[in-house]
């Protein structure tokens, strides 16, 4: 139904007036909701062996934020958190979200309580600026059995507890095993998402991995609204070999492949409850992955992301 001229410059008065009374920040900070970063994954043998030359790279690209995939003995990449974090602030980067896989080992049956090493993840995380703490992997052992895998999720609530004591969400990342593996006849990933909390646990959706096993992401999105914080910007081609994910497919420059990133990553805003874009790319097709990197940036930002 079509408004009159009249009638539209008078509600559009009314809107300016009501925005008089609003604070200048709620609008900024509505355009600009949404988190571009990057997976350090994607350049892993360039952060082996040069960390900080090649965060000074990523930060000349106009990379601003960045998701860590290398934390252990207490130490990011071979710095303690806090010397990780003033790198980082130096360069004006950020680090809202790292993957730190969460084993068997960081949680007593016996005392129902995380073990110190967990507690320090967090800790170390929460130095570091994190806002979420995500688990990138799923040990085998904790999903052989369908009630097996329903009492580790209460582990997973339970670790979204003790994030949420330092200001921050526990999270987990997909690969593609979520959606090829069935317990009861239910997909794991079904399972997962369905018994974790979400006031506890974010999503970090992987919209390439779950691909050569017959994942659709959009599909995905839309069957679960709200509940992905986080995706992993990902594309994919057919593999000449194995692949990545062993299902016959590699990650590539953004756009290049079949995934349909595109529309995946704004339905994820639209309806997903998507702030976290981060790029990720593990094969590069005859190019560096520092120039993979910068080109899924451009890419990204055409999108208008």
């Amino acid at each position: 139904m079509q408004s009159s001229r009249r009638e539209f410059i008078s509600k559009t008065a009314m809107v300016l007036a009501g925005t008089a009374l609003v604070p200048r920040g709620v609008f900024a900070a509505a355009k600009n909701s949404s988190v571009l970063g990057i997976q350090l994954y994607s350049v892993r043998d360039d952060m082996k062996t040069n960390p900080l030359g090649t965060l000074q790279q990523l930060a000349a690209m106009g990379y601003k934020n960045v998701e860590h995939a290398n934390y252990g003995n207490r130490k990011f990449y071979g710095y303690s958190a806090k010397e990780f974090v003033k790198i980082l602030n130096d360069l004006g980067m950020k680090m809202p979200s790292g993957h730190t896989v969460m084993g068997r080992n960081h949680w007593d049956g016996s005392k129902k309580d995380f073990t110190d090493a967990w507690k320090y993840t967090i800790e170390d995380a929460a130095i570091c600026g994190q806002k979420f703490v995500i688990s990138p992997w799923l040990d085998e052992t904790l999903r052989t059995t369908y009630d097996g895998l329903i009492s580790y999720m209460e582990v997973f609530n339970k670790s979204g507890e003790l994030c949420k004591k330092s200001g921050m969400k526990f999270g987990y990342h997909n690969h593609n095993f979520e959606f090829s593996s069935k317990l009861n006849g239910e997909k794991v990933f079904d399972i997962m998402i369905k018994h974790t909390d979400p006031n506890l646990v974010a999503q970090q959706l992987d919209i390439g991995n779950m691909y050569g096993v017959g994942g659709r992401a959009l599909e995905i999105v839309k069957s679960y609204p709200g509940r992905f914080e986080l995706m992993h910007v990902k594309d994919e081609i057919a593999s000449t070999v194995k692949g990545e994910m062993n299902d016959g497919y590699d990650s590539t420059v953004l756009g290049a492949g079949v995934v349909g990133v595109k529309a995946i990553i704004d339905e994820g805003k639209k309806t997903g409850g998507t702030t976290h874009f981060i790029i990720e790319q593990e094969s590069y097709q005859k190019i560096t992955a520092i120039e993979s990197v910068k080109q899924d940036l451009e890419i990204m930002k055409k999108w208008g992301y």
